[in-house]
């Protein structure tokens, strides 16, 4: 399994690059995740960043569900693709706020389909 160092602790990622424990997450571990991702090697993130970044975790948080990007960007004050702008893509963004990588509903519903019952 991957890691990521911070502060000389050995924090441990997926195979996909996501946080593998939500609550090992903070700003270190964000910028941390975010120089790995090649966004930004400059800790603290700029404001911009860490506005989507808290939000997103909040959301996800309260609802255990993730944000869409546009509705990120409205509560945030930030223009409507601020995700795309600051991230490249929403997905980065939630990887980079320590959440679990999303389900491919797709992939989900072909592997659902091969079974036979």
């Amino acid at each position: 399994m991957p890691t990521i160092d911070v502060d000389g602790k050995k924090i441990e990622l997926t195979e996909d690059g996501f946080l593998a424990n939500y609550d090992d997450w903070n700003e270190k571990v964000a910028c941390a995740i975010a120089d790995r991702e090649g966004l930004s090697k400059k800790c603290p993130m700029t404001k911009e960043k860490m506005e989507i970044i808290k939000f997103t975790r909040k959301y996800y948080k309260k609802f255990e569900a993730f944000p869409v990007s546009r509705y990120i960007c409205k509560n945030v004050h930030q223009p409507k693709e601020c995700t795309f702008e600051e991230f490249y893509d929403p997905l980065t963004a939630y990887k980079v706020a320590g959440l679990p990588k999303p389900v491919d509903y797709g992939e989900l519903f072909d592997s659902i389909t091969k079974l036979r019952i």
